[in-house]
């Protein structure tokens, strides 16, 4: 507990190089062979010049091992991920271009997405979403996908986090009529994109507490949509937290579901965009942008030494 985060505090990104144990993890399931590893990059690097189906803004060893991670180091599935990954870019640029991270702050201030400093028992990013807390009126589902996929793209930035995936806890607590006439297939059939077809980061599993009749009716409409695997990562603990603790052990859960954090907002992950230069620059490669004054000092006049323009 003496080491407990403040509310304050910002997101410590785990950038380097994955400890042995979490290399050991990745042989063994994510096919990932140190011995092979230069190989199966020149393969999908190889791909994507030839079939010509997409055209990655990168295409260096470290963004196209995340694909690999994916896909158990299988170089044609990986090569299918990444032209989905770009497809889904092309299809909704509305999620993706021209978007300024910190004006999704109203999100973390509403505590409707949270991916909070600590993880689980495993390492894993934990992401958290309150749905309940969500008012469409002021938030659009659009702001919820934005939110999500930079909380994914700066997941993706940590070796670990491609190697070991991620978990997402949806909190169904007063998800009302309101909510429900949000859900629509196109809806849906989005988010499913991003769960399974179209982001190299593994869901290694989904937990749904608090949910209500009425969303096991709006859960009809995810159905048909997900494979086995997915089917297979899916939980659901009703009020039950010690069905939740099985998975997830309460040392790394909030108060709220019988852990020992506080709450704590997403801003403090935009906040992980201020202060380290190496997270600004990788997410304006990857299209978003910042005004002037809204990065750290320092992280700016880095960005402007290196030829990078904040928007």
């Amino acid at each position: 507990m003496a080491n407990m985060p403040t509310p304050e505090s910002h997101v410590d990104l785990d950038m380097g190089e994955p400890p042995p144990e979490v290399v050991e993890y990745a042989r063994q399931h994510c096919g990932e062979d140190p011995n092979m590893r230069a190989q199966a990059i020149y393969e999908l690097r190889e791909m994507i010049y030839e079939r010509g189906e997409c055209t990655p803004h990168r295409m260096d060893d470290e963004f196209l091992i995340r694909f690999l991670r994916a896909r158990k180091f299988i170089p044609q599935r990986a090569h299918r991920l990444i032209v989905n990954y770009y497809q889904f870019r092309e299809d909704y640029p509305e999620l993706v271009e021209n978007i300024f991270p910190l004006d999704l702050r109203n999100i973390g201030d509403a505590n409707v997405i949270t991916v909070p400093p600590y993880k689980d028992q495993a390492g894993r990013r934990l992401l958290f979403y309150r749905i309940g807390c969500w008012d469409p009126n002021t938030v659009s589902v659009d702001d919820l996908f934005k939110a999500t996929i930079l909380a994914l793209e700066i997941g993706l930035l940590e070796p670990r986090s491609q190697i070991l995936g991620g978990v997402a806890i949806f909190d169904l607590e007063d998800f009302g009529i309101q909510h429900a006439w949000q859900v629509t297939p196109s809806v849906a059939a989005k988010m499913v994109k991003l769960l399974v077809s179209c982001f190299p980061m593994n869901t290694y599993a989904i937990h749904v507490v608090n949910h209500s009749w009425l969303f096991d009716k709006i859960y009809n409409i995810f159905k048909p949509l997900l494979n086995s695997e997915m089917h297979s990562k899916i939980y659901f603990h009703g009020h039950d937290f010690a069905s939740l603790h099985k998975h997830i052990h309460p040392d790394h859960l909030p108060e709220r579901y019988g852990g020992i954090w506080p709450d704590y907002s997403y801003t403090i992950w935009l906040n992980s965009l201020k202060k380290n230069f190496n997270v600004a620059k990788a997410v304006i490669n990857y299209g978003y942008k910042f005004r002037e004054g809204e990065v750290d000092a320092e992280v700016e006049r880095q960005l402007k030494e290196k030829g990078i323009n904040l928007s």
